[in-house]
């Protein structure tokens, strides 16, 4: 698909030789397939997840440049919350041009461990791109798609449960880029994620650690002993019923008159911390309205009893079988237009016996080994990104 972007003399050089990121990886087709095989049953029963203020959905203000959706991180949990709201969206929006693209944090696609049951190249093919500074930069002049960050970054995936719903600092380049092309934030605010892995807590040691072999954090609290016990619990989420709230549009070019070269280095992180107090409000009350009973016990179970054809495949420790054999079918046997039948009898057992592997998530402490093993092949961890400030 041709990008009009590239054809302007004015981008800097820098920017026009990584263009490439557009379409590196990206495959609308694994999208479609996995949201229907896979994502939209998991969110059917386990998440259910729910989308608030988006029947009006925002529309571009600068037509040339994508909108900014910024949502805070759910402190504590493998993404789920990020993979089931653009999953969610993907089905609605009856344009997908509206679609946001996410910016991710490098460590997600550094390793094939950071990806759901190491399917390879999970991200980046459902469109991720790392959020480093040029890539943030050069996503600016996409015009295929909107885009998607969580501009409290790493820090605010591992902030402990105690800092639970508290929006972290906020990365400057979300405005600073925002005012450059003057392109509006659209806030939204991820309610109940919290609760996918609730009473864990963050110690800065061990996450200096833990971001040494390529995992940003390690929630430390009871689940953490399960975790070596059985591995599928490094991925596992708790039901929580995940709310979606659209906040109100934010201008950044209207919070100050002077340009991106004018503001200074504290300008901008005050500019920043004027837009994370609007957010922190109305994630406040955004908490308040949806957020008091994060697990929904009687919808979960009405969910489950409808859907019972289905089991085990909603239930977590049945996910390892699941995400296994898509990816054995899209990406190992290159099938495309396949439904995997998850209703008929014995079909865990059948996974099992094609995707062997898939055991390893269950043999406590030396199950660890072979998935170390295949998560760290051909890894890149150590490479330095310049991520966004």
């Amino acid at each position: 698909m041709a990008h009009p972007a590239a054809a302007l003399p004015q981008l800097p050089p820098a920017i026009q030789a990584n263009q490439h990121i557009y379409s590196d990886y990206f495959d609308e087709h694994f999208v479609e397939t996995l949201d229907r095989n896979v994502l939209q049953l998991l969110d059917r029963v386990w998440f259910r997840s729910k989308l608030v203020g988006f029947e009006d959905y925002p529309q571009r203000n600068n037509p040339e440049r994508p909108l900014i959706f910024a949502s805070n991180h759910s402190g504590m949990a493998f993404p789920w919350d990020a993979i089931v709201a653009l999953s969610h969206l993907w089905r609605v929006l009856p344009n997908l041009r509206d679609l946001p693209r996410p910016l991710s944090a490098p460590m997600l696609s550094q390793s094939a461990l950071m990806n759901p049951f190491l399917v390879k190249d999970f991200w980046k093919r459902c469109g991720c791109v790392d959020a480093t500074t040029l890539n943030f930069e050069t996503m600016m002049f996409y015009n295929d798609h909107n885009l998607m960050l969580y501009p409290e970054g790493v820090p605010g995936i591992g902030k402990g449960f105690n800092n639970k719903y508290q929006l972290q600092r906020l990365a400057t380049s979300i405005v600073r880029l925002g005012i450059q092309h003057r392109t509006d934030i659209i806030p939204f605010y991820t309610i109940n994620g919290e609760y996918l892995n609730p009473y864990t807590y963050s110690w800065a040691w061990v996450n200096r650690l833990s971001k040494k072999i390529g995992i940003p954090f390690i929630p430390m609290g009871p689940v953490i002993l399960l975790v070596l016990l059985q591995p599928w619990f490094f991925y596992m989420a708790f039901p929580a019923k995940l709310t979606f709230v659209l906040g109100t549009r934010i201008k950044p070019y209207e919070l100050t008159d002077k340009t991106t070269d004018e503001l200074t280095r504290e300008e901008y992180e005050a500019l920043a911390n004027e837009v994370r107090g609007r957010m922190q409000k109305e994630m406040d009350a955004a908490v308040q309205q949806h957020g008091q009973h994060p697990y929904r016990w009687r919808e979960l179970w009405q969910c489950i009893k409808a859907n019972w054809r289905y089991f085990p495949f909603f239930l977590p420790w049945a996910w390892p079988a699941l995400f296994q054999e898509f990816e054995r079918q899209y990406l190992r046997h290159g099938q495309r237009d396949f439904d995997l039948d998850l209703g008929s009898p014995g079909t865990y057992w059948r996974m099992l016996w094609r995707n062997p592997f898939t055991l390893t998530f269950f043999i406590p402490v030396l199950g660890w080994i072979p998935i170390a093993i295949r998560g760290y092949k051909g890894h890149r961890l150590g490479k330095k990104n310049q991520t966004p400030r």
